[in-house]
């Protein structure tokens, strides 16, 4: 049966890629690369990855496709005719693919049990994980204590993405009071929206926090929550408006929020540094091992959240302010 489930998944997969080549419709390019993310997701959930099928419905499904549709609010919803010829396209891509094959020609097969993935970090992660980190979420302990250094430069990245969208598109805003668009009204006919967002919105949030504090025991850490918290806040704003965001959190407020998750994640290596330990050695921060474990994880987790969900509202704020001047 489970055979069955991952032929069907993966035959999904396969007509939702050709369905994303073929359709020159690029709003349905957006409902098809989130539907792509959504069986990606389930794929996940079949192989008991359910970390890695958390953040891909999280980020696949749910912020990335946000963003896009907000994105094509100023590209306009149809590409352009092409300009290239296919063939060389292709030609490329087969090239490109023969070189692919060609290289995974030594590699392991699979779920090897003997491949050398298997048979040294993995095999310490899972025999003294638990007892030199004490958190019972493996795939927590990994990203957070282990390969500390290496979640760091992701958040980095994350954050440095943020920087390069609001220096090429992020400008001064110069509305005029009586010129400016009347963000607050623009769903009033939608009752049923409104009412059901208010309903929905305090759920969301709730649900981000504890995926936030709940990662050392289950699925979840700072990247889910913080793509969730930034998910009910652009549901607000796109059922309320920008400005009734802007209300509730100013931009000023986000932007300084998504460098403090960054600075409170490398604090917690600095401390470790001022104390003779190498970097992100979280033992510098308690007495015993296990507890500075512990406290360490929860700190560099929430400078992480707090990061991922302040650039995610970078995002979608820039992409929002820039269709206002657009139509004004």
């Amino acid at each position: 049966m489970e055979f069955l489930l991952d032929i069907v998944l993966l035959s999904l997969l396969a007509l939702t890629a050709l369905a994303i080549v073929r359709t020159r419709d690029l709003f349905a390019c957006a409902m098809l690369t989130g539907i792509y993310s959504l069986l990606s997701a389930s794929f996940f959930v079949l192989m008991d990855a359910v970390d890695v099928a958390f953040t891909e419905a999280a980020v696949g499904a749910g912020i990335s496709t946000l963003l896009m549709l907000a994105a094509l609010t100023l590209t306009g919803r149809f590409e352009k005719p092409h300009t290239h010829q296919a063939r060389r396209a292709i030609s490329v891509i087969a090239i490109i693919t023969f070189l692919m094959l060609y290289g995974l020609e030594d590699m392991p097969r699979f779920g090897d049990p003997n491949a050398p993935a298997q048979r040294h970090v993995a095999e310490h992660y899972l025999e003294d994980g638990f007892e030199e980190v004490g958190v019972p979420n493996l795939v927590t302990s990994v990203l957070a204590s282990y390969r500390g250094f290496d979640t760091f430069g992701e958040t980095v990245v994350v954050f440095t993405a943020g920087i390069g969208v609001l220096a090429l598109l992020a400008r001064r805003r110069q509305r005029h009071p009586s010129k400016a668009l009347n963000d607050g009204h623009r769903m009033e006919n939608h009752l049923i929206l409104r009412v059901v967002s208010r309903f929905l919105v305090p759920p969301i949030l709730l649900f981000a926090l504890y995926v936030q504090f709940h990662g050392d025991f289950g699925p979840g850490g700072g990247f889910q929550a913080g793509v969730i918290f930034a998910a009910g806040l652009i549901l607000y704003a796109m059922v309320f408006g920008l400005e009734a965001l802007r209300k509730v959190i100013p931009e000023t407020v986000i932007r300084v929020l998504a460098a403090l998750g960054v600075l409170l994640y490398g604090s917690v290596g600095m401390v470790a540094l001022l104390q003779g330990k190498p970097f992100l050695d979280y033992r510098a921060l308690a007495d015993d091992n296990i507890a500075g474990q512990h406290l360490g994880i929860w700190l560099v987790e929430l400078g992480v959240g707090i990061t991922v969900a302040a650039v995610m509202l970078l995002l979608f704020m820039v992409f929002s302010a820039r269709y206002d001047r657009g139509a004004e």
